[in-house]
């Protein structure tokens, strides 16, 4: 891959750089919580509190860590958690 880049300070292409790789590890973190956000979804309409509990575990780990992280905000994350252990603890067990 061709690295172009408009930068023309030495200073300026090391920002770029580093700009580059925190989109890719920021974007990472984001992808992960989603996709364990719809695995716990899918659990949620299987009525499986069991499973639900753990993955909503994991789920809320991860979103914490995105927010220390710097990738997710504060309100946002604690507004998912507290919707997802909404949906969890109103299942029947």
């Amino acid at each position: 891959m061709e690295d172009f880049s408009l930068a023309t300070h030495k200073s300026a292409e090391k920002r770029a750089r580093q700009n580059r790789v925190r989109s890719i590890r920021n974007a990472s973190r984001k992808t992960r919580v989603k996709s364990t956000l719809k695995k716990l979804d899918d659990v949620l309409k299987s009525n499986n509190k069991a499973v639900a509990e753990e993955i909503l575990k994991k789920a809320s780990s991860m979103i914490s860590k995105g927010v220390s992280k710097g990738t997710l905000r504060k309100r946002t994350a604690s507004r998912k958690i507290s919707r997802l252990s909404k949906k969890v603890s109103a299942l029947a067990s």
